[in-house]
């Protein structure tokens, strides 16, 4: 009988070798055999423990999440459950105690009626129509045949289109289990045949003490900091965080028994947390050299310089929740130091301030990573946050300047000359009998059939005082502001930018106005039309060949830009504008003038 060979170099003789077996990594050795061991996926498996209790059992399932969460290792589950057979036991069952019949060839990926494909390699009509064949063949050994087809969002438009018919009314002994990263890519026709599962990230507490658990069972000891660590970085992923501890484990075999935070750190590149508070102090506080010199620090420590300012963002998010909703919402993956250090920074910092660091950071960090030197471009992030941290947010600077002036709607725009001339009235008068030729200025307002009260149904929100359809309309800004307050946003543009009124009179229903060119040339008949309707009244609309006021929109501007003007000059915006010589004066939007303006009179 042939011995084990030794294991000192210098044995020789005719002792054979032991084959070495091979090492397998944590993300393959844990994988779960049974529903009991997935974990963060409770309501998935509820649901499928209640189906097969119930006899319930789909034809389809669509497994869809991020990376690592076990889309590949549930649907070998499943089609483990659906072929479990044992010598008591002889129909599907997610309650697998010990291995069936079929169950370790099954989990190995060997098993002649399970079989797996990848989409991402095989992706044509003629793989799916192999498939398809296959699907029609009963089972050679086991209860079902099930087909997983992983990353099935690879799959051609082709490729799902023939596999559709078969996907609906596959035989009795046929089950397909698809997943994927991208459900959104693949078809509702697809999507609607299946039932679908979204496998959910696991949560970091929850992942760190399965963590935990795997540790122990390696013989190995990590730190709690350095198991939260990993969970962080793997970002509800198992399988990345069980390749990460793998990583870490054999780290610390070297330098250490023990995983602990600090080398997880170094070998992740990121930046102790606590040092991140203390740069987050020293920018809010404008201490720019000291800023750039923690910041050196972290980065000669090992920490990437994206992911300092991703950090960063971090540790700005957290303030801002804790100070928003209360310490409890920070979440328990947080240190208790944590805590109590964004607690602090969040009562010295207003939440406009916290918003415009958010906003900075994010757009540091994308610029970050498209520079060349990322440590080069995050020192310019922190230069701009720490120079912009003391600067006084917007209200303020309306305070310093005295007040704001009060804010005026489109129709408190210099008025047109309200004209009443015997013409006019005369043509008001006459206008039914007239011909085009008598006076082609002039536009028919039919009848009183065909003036409707009716608002077309359109929604308006409820106001205090009337609106303009229900007081008199005194002037032309009047009957803009009308067809704004009926939704009519061509109408009231048109009205604002291309009419220039000569006369107007309310009482009598005349109005008199000039089309400049390039004015759309029936503006006048659908204006009259318009008001008969609104208004329930008779209108007459006559163009004139002279210029009257100049358009509203154009005085508007004119005067928005004068005011601009005035406000650039003075002297605390001349102070932000030299500092920021990118930024830029804007008026108001009309939308929210008229909410001011409804707000003051409420």
């Amino acid at each position: 009988m042939a011995k084990k060979k030794s294991d000192s170099a210098g044995t020789t003789g005719g002792e054979v070798a032991a084959p070495a077996k091979p090492y397998v990594v944590l993300a393959r050795k844990y994988r779960p055999q049974t529903f009991d061991e997935l974990i963060g996926q409770e309501t998935m498996v509820r649901t499928l423990s209640n189906a097969f209790a119930s006899g319930r059992i789909a034809h389809g399932f669509m497994l869809t999440g991020v990376r690592g969460i076990g889309k590949t290792t549930t649907a070998r589950i499943l089609a483990r459950a659906l072929n479990y057979e044992t010598d008591t036991i002889h129909q599907p069952t997610i309650d697998m105690p010990a291995l069936g019949v079929h169950c370790q060839a099954i989990m190995e990926g060997r098993h002649l009626d399970v079989i797996e494909m990848d989409a991402a390699s095989s992706t044509g009509v003629d793989n799916i129509r192999e498939v398809i064949s296959n699907a029609q063949l009963r089972p050679t050994m086991a209860r079902f045949k099930v087909f997983i087809i992983d990353e099935v969002h690879m799959l051609s438009k082709g490729a799902f289109n023939a596999l559709l018919k078969t996907l609906e009314e596959p035989p009795g002994f046929t089950k397909f289990i698809f997943a994927t990263t991208e459900v959104r890519k693949v078809p509702v026709t697809v999507l609607s045949r299946c039932q679908r599962f979204d496998l959910r990230r696991v949560d970091a507490p929850r992942l760190a003490q399965h963590l935990k658990m795997i540790v122990g069972n390696e013989g190995a000891t990590a730190d709690d900091d350095a198991l939260m660590l990993i969970s962080r970085a793997a970002e509800g992923s198992v399988r990345d965080a069980l390749s990460i501890l793998d990583q870490a484990i054999s780290t610390s075999l070297g330098a250490g028994s023990t995983v602990t935070a600090t080398s997880v750190r170094a070998m992740l590149g990121l930046a102790d947390r606590g040092r991140i508070f203390d740069l987050l102090d020293l920018l809010v506080a404008g201490e720019i050299a000291p800023a750039l010199t923690a910041l050196d620090a972290l980065h000669h420590d090992g920490a990437d310089a994206n992911e300092i300012l991703a950090d960063l963002a971090e540790a700005v998010h957290i303030t801002a929740r804790i100070k928003a909703v209360g310490p409890d919402a920070a979440g328990e993956g947080l240190a208790l130091e944590e805590k109590r250090r964004a607690g602090a920074l969040g009562e010295k910092l207003s939440m406009a301030l916290l918003a415009r660091l958010w906003q900075m950071l994010l757009k540091g960090i994308e610029e970050a990573g498209k520079a060349a030197n990322a440590l080069a471009a995050a020192e310019m992030v922190l230069i701009r946050i720490a120079y912009a941290a003391d600067l006084p947010p917007p209200d303020e600077v309306i305070r310093m300047l005295g007040g704001a002036p009060e804010t005026r709607r489109e129709r408190d725009a210099p008025k047109a000359a309200q004209r009443t001339s015997s013409a006019t009235a005369t043509a008001a008068a006459e206008s039914p009998a007239m011909s085009d030729s008598e006076d082609p200025g002039a536009f028919d307002f039919g009848s009183d059939e065909d003036a409707s009260l009716d608002d077309d149904g359109d929604a308006r929100p409820a106001s205090s005082g009337p609106t303009v359809s229900q007081r008199a309309l005194t002037t032309f800004a009047d009957v803009v502001a009308l067809a704004g307050d009926k939704r009519d946003a061509k109408l009231k543009i048109a009205l604002e930018d291309q009419v220039s009124v000569v006369s107007f009179d309310g009482a009598a229903g005349a109005i008199d106005i000039h089309l400049p060119p390039g004015a759309h040339a029936d503006l006048g008949n659908e204006l009259r039309e318009k008001l008969n309707k609104w208004t329930g009244r008779r209108w007459i609309v006559a163009l004139s060949k002279t210029p009257g006021e100049p358009p509203i929109g154009e005085v508007r501007r004119e005067r928005e830009a004068q005011e601009i003007a005035a406000l650039k000059r003075h002297p605390a915006v001349a102070a932000v504008l030299a500092a920021f010589p990118d930024a830029e004066v804007s008026p108001v939007p009309p939308a929210k003038r008229a909410r001011d303006d409804d707000s003051k009179a409420g």
